[in-house]
């Protein structure tokens, strides 16, 4: 709209002959002078004197909301905020008994004791694979029991290995307390002493069940083969 333009601004009647008057002006106003007069009067004093209007907005009178049929739900008004019950988070933190202190400290020997029934399962394992071996005429299949079975007897060799050798240790300690509680000098083993006593022990088990023959020729070939490697290195 330009300058030129006449405003039409719908101004109600007012008793105030001085307000009358002023609206009167006010009507062959142009329109962006309206704006310069409202935004140097404020929008309170424009509104309550051209326009009438006391407060800026009408206040919006409460409603009650009536429900046709009883069973409906209730109707609520928009204007009003639905507050809704916020649900904390409960933060659940994993917890690692090997790692706690709660839990105790780690004892080797009483998980040893726990769980030797692991053993009596893998030796029960390797007879029924030894047997199947004997049944079974497919080499690939032959082929694969072989691998597991080794692998087996390995484990129960070596978890009767460390179990000679805490034996061994305890033994020890036993006859160092035996001597100080009979006032005599203990006589203390090193490492090259307690090993030398687990290879005696080890080849009087294996002469006991007849493997002490099979067990040198093992070593002895194992030997050769080392040997052969370092001429071969030179």
């Amino acid at each position: 709209m330009s300058d030129s333009e006449e405003s039409s601004v719908d101004i109600p009647p007012d008793d105030d002959p001085e307000k009358e008057l002023i609206r009167e002006e006010l009507k062959n106003m142009p329109f962006e002078d309206l704006i310069k007069l409202k935004a140097k009067l404020g929008a309170k004093v424009y509104n309550s004197t051209v326009l009438g209007i006391s407060k800026p907005t009408e206040t919006v009178k409460k409603q009650g909301f009536k429900r046709e049929n009883k069973n409906r739900p209730r109707e609520m008004s928009f204007r009003k905020p639905i507050h809704s019950k916020k649900q904390k988070a409960t933060s659940t933190t994993s917890r690692d008994p090997r790692f706690d202190e709660k839990c105790g400290e780690f004892s080797r020997s009483e998980f040893k004791k726990r769980y030797s029934f692991v053993e009596d399962m893998r030796a029960q394992e390797l007879a029924e694979l030894k047997a199947n071996l004997k049944k079974t005429e497919d080499p690939e299949e032959k082929l694969k029991l072989k691998h597991v079975i080794q692998r087996l007897d390995n484990q129960l060799k070596e978890s009767k290995k460390h179990r000679n050798r805490e034996e061994t240790q305890k033994a020890a300690i036993r006859e160092v307390q035996q001597a100080k509680d009979e006032g005599r000098t203990p006589i203390y083993t090193n490492k090259k002493q307690q090993k030398l006593k687990e290879l005696v022990k080890q080849y009087q088990d294996l002469k006991e069940t007849g493997k002490l023959k099979k067990h040198i020729e093992k070593r002895r070939k194992k030997n050769a083969s080392q040997d052969r490697k370092k001429m071969k290195s030179y």
